[in-house]
């Protein structure tokens, strides 16, 4: 194989690796700190060092990558700052299991030996997501790639901490938060995963102290009354309004509690009395406030009842669930049962059923952050795309808690927090301490805790960049120009960088953000390991290709529409990338001996359909950077699409064919240059979205190159100059009639092989100029052996006609096709098809499969009818013509 020729065929994986380490030992992603190339900044959102590729990686990373080469080939200064988050629940959690199969715990370890084997698991197994990335063919800047837990991070985070501190924004408070009994830590909204599940609502009786009225309060979780300090009821509601004030008394623990009013409860839900449980639940916890209410904590932190249980001391919180109603129900304390849908929350990591539990945590104080945030969206400072999703962010920032920053593990930044063990003060400081801030004494011990990993991830935007020095890096690339990230992290992540980055740095971390949605299934389902229909990005780029993988995602990315993924939409846009290839090999294959740069472009000699397909790509380049400047991917990856395939394979390629292999030696050159010119920009232009195959392409085509790369080409922008609409439309009504001729010998099944004749009729003299101008491209591609052109001729009485604007296209029948066998074939069909319809009609009739079946299903059973009923319609239009040739 000569350095200009292509293999026969498209081998995705002799080309994905080679061309990456390419780019990546040459240093081309690599961006410069100082430059007088325009900044483009991007900083990845840091995937956990525990994770392995998934869909929504794919995805994420893909927009990005398509907008950084983009960016770099557009003349950009492009960082596209690359790390990983510790995670520190999974990282911990990991390494847990490793030692339990060992037979080990971390307790036996110690914290310091426990920490050094995450490390060490880190160095060997952690990051693997990286080299999937790489596989992804992400262009990161992987010389700054980052690390939550580096050095240089490690120094942000504490200094943030202690800054909030000291300004009174972070504070230690003993408060309900969401516990993971299993893992002994606190865990923040986006670590708890919600699943609606089959429950009971259960009605319990307290006695009124005093009568011999009940009060029957409804709960599903009967085991926590054990902390019931109160029973509320509506101040509204006529049926309890003479007992407000009074007590009852707690069943089983025999506690006298008040009866209060407030406005939380319900009246129209269950009994409208609720039981007060302050420790044990979130709402109960803010009535509790309301009403200086006893907090009592019934369990431990593995979820066992603790000593204010009573009796039940010891037992788990599930089973001294059956307990306690075993034991209302013998007392006759049991009203009634229900049956009951909950929204149960886990542990996004061990499973376990979370616990609202009262523990003593840092916070940091976050309304004095929030209004900053909100004011930068809503000044423009910061714009979200799609514009729906700022109001999900406003509603959040404008109801936002205090931020539970403190977990009870061991990987993690630990907190910089002293105890003194003589005078009981905290000393919070950016060094190790050597004696108490407050007494002097030396009896220092520090805080065991670790912050919440979203703290580290916050000052992602500006920590990377090596905050709080002030780097070149922070000079040119900060506030970064765009983030691409998913909706689910909006409130969590996105958020918390805003009010970060605005405190610490003045600025907006991002000036755009742009919100993509989910890639769910063929069916539109969530992709999830229990239901089984999970798609591995690894498997599909081994099987179909790291490019026609990037395009499927990025055709089908559409602004807050999800995308429904499915195989066989893959493997349709392997065909597109091979349809390239192919078109790329003919291209060479005519390019023999030509030199581009012995030809000017102002030199050429150029017919209509040169200037049809170069005006085509003008305006391609001109919308596809229109659209990827607005993050509409998909339209982008369509104009793309719809010309390789359509303009410049199925109809230059066909229209350059006359001229390759003509006696004119001028012309042959043009459509040469043509051809080439078209090719390469076309590449370029594709290149963001399908790197490796353009990159291959590019590099055999001949001429000098402008770049050792194609991602350090220029990006092909709309040039006035190449403008060419008059010829531009000539050709385009040229190929209406092409087309009309093509359909004519579709719907009579004229073998590709047989020459047809053809009349031309239309009365303009316009038209009939294009049409005898372009008489040998019509003759060549419609597959004709006589053509007539004129105005207003006669048509024969057994023909097909079509209409293309002015022009009527007549194709003669007799003789073309045998009309007996065509009409048995035309009944055969005819026949089948209204099988079909009247199998379908009897479905759509019943009843009971219209009432039971998915919506879906009854949905695609009515398009059929209307698909066959179309077809069905088309082959009596057919028989009709056929029997007029009797």
């Amino acid at each position: 194989m000569t350095e200009k020729e292509l293999a026969k065929v498209y081998e995705p994986q002799a080309v994905e690796g080679k061309w990456y380490r390419e780019w990546e030992e040459n240093g081309y992603f690599h961006a410069e700190a100082v430059s007088n190339r325009s900044p483009y900044s991007i900083v990845i959102p840091p995937p956990n060092v525990t994770g392995a590729l998934h869909m929504g990686h794919a995805l994420n990373n893909t927009l990005q990558d398509i907008l950084c080469r983009w960016k770099r080939m557009s003349g950009c200064n492009v960082l596209w700052m690359p790390g990983t988050d510790h995670a520190g629940i999974a990282t911990q959690n990991v390494v847990e299991r490793q030692l339990a199969a060992e037979g080990k715990s971390r307790h036996e370890l110690g914290r310091e030996a426990f920490i050094e084997r995450v490390w060490k698991w880190k160095g060997e197994s952690g990051g693997q997501i990286i080299g999937q990335l790489k596989r992804l063919g992400a262009s990161c800047d992987w010389e700054r790639e980052r690390f939550t837990m580096d050095e240089g991070l490690s120094r942000a985070v504490r200094e943030v901490f202690v800054s909030l501190y000291e300004e009174g924004l972070i504070y230690r408070d003993n408060r309900l938060i969401n516990w993971c009994p299993r893992c002994h830590t606190a865990l923040s909204d986006i670590e708890v995963e919600h699943e609606e599940k089959g429950g009971h609502l259960w009605h319990l009786r307290y006695p009124v102290e005093g009568s011999d009225r009940f009060l029957v309060v409804a709960t599903t979780r009967p085991e926590t009354m054990l902390g019931d300090t109160a029973v509320a009821v509506n101040p509204a509601d006529e049926r309890y309004r003479d007992l407000i004030g009074k007590t009852v008394l707690l069943p089983l623990v025999n506690r006298r509690i008040p009866i209060i009013a407030d406005d939380y409860v319900d009246m129209d839900f269950g009994t409208g009395v609720v039981k007060i449980t302050p420790a044990h639940d979130f709402n109960d916890f803010e009535v509790g406030k309301r009403h200086n209410l006893e907090r009592i904590n019934v369990f431990d932190e593995s979820g066992v009842v603790n000593e204010n249980g009573g009796a039940y001391r010891g037992l788990d919180r599930f089973e001294a669930r059956k307990k306690v109603l075993q034991d209302l129900e013998a007392q006759g304390l049991l009203d009634g049962i229900k049956d009951h849908a909950l929204s149960v929350g886990g542990c996004y990591r061990c499973k376990t059923v979370v616990e609202p539990y009262m523990s003593l945590q840092w916070y940091v104080k976050v309304a004095p952050l929030a209004e900053p945030a909100l004011a930068a969206v809503k000044e423009g400072r910061t714009r979200i795309i799609p514009q729906q999703w700022e109001n999900t962010y406003f509603d959040w920032l404008e109801n936002i808690r205090d931020w539970c920053i403190s977990r009870q593990i061991w990987w993690g930044h630990r907190i910089p927090a002293w105890y003194c063990g003589e005078c009981g003060g905290i000393t919070v400081s950016r060094t190790d301490p050597a004696s108490c801030s407050h007494c002097g004494s030396g009896a220092l011990t520090q805080e065991t805790d670790v912050l919440d990993t979203w703290f580290s991830s916050a000052l992602w935007p500006f920590s990377t960049m090596g905050w709080p020095e002030k780097t070149p890096e922070l000079g040119t690339f900060y506030p970064t120009s765009c983030l691409v990230t998913g909706f689910d992290i909006l409130f969590f992540w996105v958020a918390r960088m805003m009010m970060m980055g605005i405190h610490f740095m003045g600025e907006v971390p991002f000036r755009e953000v742009y919100i993509h949605a989910l890639v769910r299934d063929a069916q539109g389902q969530k992709m999830s390991k229990s239901k089984g229909n999970v798609i591995d990005p690894l498997t599909i780029i081994d099987a179909y290709g790291t490019d026609a993988f990037r395009f499927t995602l990025a055709a089908f990315a559409a602004q807050g529409r999800d995308i429904k993924l499915a195989e066989e939409r893959i493997a349709g846009y392997r065909n597109f990338v091979n349809k390239l290839w192919n078109a790329a090999r003919f291209t060479l294959m005519n390019l023999e001996g030509f030199d581009p740069g012995s030809m000017s472009y102002g030199d050429l000699r150029l017919a209509d359909a040169d200037k049809w397909i170069l005006n085509a790509l003008n305006d391609t380049a001109g919308r596809v950077n229109a659209a990827l400047a607005d993050y509409r991917y998909n339209e982008a990856a369509m104009d793309l699409y719809h010309f390789t395939w359509s303009q410049f394979c199925d109809w230059y390629v066909e229209l350059s064919k006359k001229d390759l292999y003509g006696d004119d030696p001028e012309r042959k050159r043009t459509v040469q240059y043509v051809l080439w010119y078209t090719l390469e920009h076309l590449l370029r232009l594709l290149h963001p979205f399908i790197p490796f195959i353009t990159e291959e392409i590019w590099q055999a085509l001949p001429g000098e190159k402008a770049a050792p790369s194609i991602m350090l080409a220029d990006y092909p922008q709309a040039c006035s100059s190449r403008e060419h609409p008059e010829a531009a439309a000539e050709i385009e009504k040229m190929m209406a009639v092409v087309s009309g001729i093509r359909n004519i010998r579709g719907e009579m099944e004229v073998p590709p092989s047989k020459e047809i004749s053809v009349l031309l009729s239309c009365s303009s003299s316009s038209s009939l100029a294009m049409l005898r101008g372009n008489e040998a491209y019509i003759k060549s591609l419609g597959r004709v052996s006589e053509l007539v052109i004129g105005a207003d001729l006669e048509k024969p009485a057994d023909a097909a006609l079509q209409v293309a604007g002015d022009v009527e296209i007549v194709v003669p029948l007799r003789g073309l096709v045998d009309v007996e066998e065509e009409e048995k074939r035309l009944l055969k069909e005819i026949g089948k098809i209204e099988k079909d319809l009247e199998f379908l009609a009897k479905k759509l009739e019943n009843p009971s499969f219209v009432e039971r079946a998915p919506a879906d299903v009854v949905a695609k059973e009515r398009e059929k009818v209307a698909e066959f009923s179309g077809k069905k319609r088309l082959l009596e239009d057919s028989l009709e013509k056929i029997r007029r040739l009797k």
